[in-house]
């Protein structure tokens, strides 16, 4: 015992250093970004970034895993990771709502209520909990060096840009017009439904794991993880004059990797011979909003990371199919659903999207039977 004792005082002193063995690139590496950008292409978009690291870095050192409080929730009828995303939900829509009523340049996040909703919300709760992670925890866990996740963002980003050609087609089998609950009630009127709303979903937590809501009984990380990433999502939509979205900037990525490979004609389909996606798609990925903050995120999370990630532990190659083929779906999912837990739920909700009320219970029955079959394959 004296031995592993001392073996253990003389190992501590050293891992602490090791820490800053890939903070200081890192740190130099965002300087230089920042300051090549600031320089180069726009302010906005060099504070973006700042925003992003801001988003990994709560992401991750809070662990504020969207598909992990759902998890918990149903398996062992833990409610904290959900009531911190209700926070984080209520603090948003506080700061978002009267700005999008007051700053006409900022944008709701609205999806239209359709068929590709109801199904890409079902579809990416259950394979969200196979891949363990979002479109927000795939990013933050591959900056972490989580092996799965980092070999399922190019599958994500494939996924979402199939989904993008395919949405039009989608929305043929039936949608309906996006609603927008503050151009409809005002910023009051639409702050005061979404806190109902919010109010009325934590009863229905409360009730179903027998644990009523109590900041004082909540884990710290899902109480200031929350008010971490609304303040930073805030920023976003001030910056940005849009909502934080992960989605869009994987299925860029795809579309202009399909394109650059002679693979993919965008003036053929309906989606990206837009106006709007044709001019991104032939810009630098540098002056997407989406892309950028995804790049910070990554930057944040890996901020976080101590030189030597925590090992995982080992996967059967079933296992690895089942995971790298569940992150397709995530991504072609998401785009039939107008985004993921942070594209449609958090920015959804928050700016009074009715599409975020109707992708949260849809996405939850996913979830519910995306949690069995990770327990049948050994996850």
């Amino acid at each position: 015992m004296n031995t592993l004792a001392a073996s253990a005082r003389s190992a501590a002193p050293s891992r602490a250093p090791n820490r800053w063995t890939h903070r200081l690139p890192l740190g130099f590496a965002v300087l230089a970004l920042f300051g090549w950008l600031l320089w180069s292409v726009s302010a906005r978009q060099a504070l973006l970034l700042l925003v992003g690291v801001g988003l990994g870095w709560g992401l991750a050192a809070a662990r504020f895993g969207f598909t992990t409080g759902w998890r918990h929730l149903v398996e062992q009828r833990d409610p904290s990771g959900v009531y911190g995303q209700i926070i984080l939900l209520a603090l948003l829509a506080a700061l978002s709502m009267p700005m999008l009523a007051h700053f006409p340049e900022t944008q709701a996040a609205l999806g239209p209520p359709s068929v590709s909703l109801l199904v890409g919300a079902f579809v990416f709760g259950l394979c969200m909990q196979l891949a363990d992670g979002c479109g927000s925890g795939t990013l933050y866990k591959a900056g972490l060096g989580v092996p799965l996740n980092m070999a399922i963002l190019p599958m994500f980003a494939l996924g979402s840009f199939l989904g993008s050609v395919h949405l039009n087609d989608w929305l043929a089998l039936g949608a309906l017009e996006p609603v927008g609950l503050v151009e409809r009630l005002g910023a009051g009127g639409a702050l005061a439904a979404t806190l109902a709303g919010l109010a009325v979903l934590a009863i229905g937590v409360g009730r179903w794991s027998g644990q009523r809501f109590s900041l004082r009984r909540m884990p710290g990380r899902w109480v200031w993880g929350a008010v971490v990433l609304a303040l930073f999502a805030a920023l976003n939509l001030f910056i940005a004059g849009q909502s934080w979205g992960v989605v869009y900037g994987f299925g860029l990525w795809g579309a202009k990797a399909a394109t650059a490979l002679g693979l993919f004609d965008p003036a053929a389909n309906a989606f990206w011979s837009d106006p709007g996606h044709a001019e991104r798609l032939h810009q630098t990925l540098l002056l997407d909003v989406t892309s950028i903050t995804n790049i910070g995120i990554l930057a944040g999370a890996l901020w976080v990371v101590p030189s030597r990630p925590p090992s995982e532990r080992s996967m059967t190659g079933g296992q690895w199919l089942i995971g790298l083929a569940a992150g397709f779906l995530l991504g072609y999912s998401s785009r039939l659903a107008f985004g993921c837990n942070v594209g449609a739920m958090v920015s959804g909700i928050s700016t009074g999207s009715l599409h975020g009320w109707i992708w949260v219970p849809v996405a939850f029955l996913g979830t519910l039977i995306g949690v069995r079959l990770r327990r049948r394959f050994g996850f």
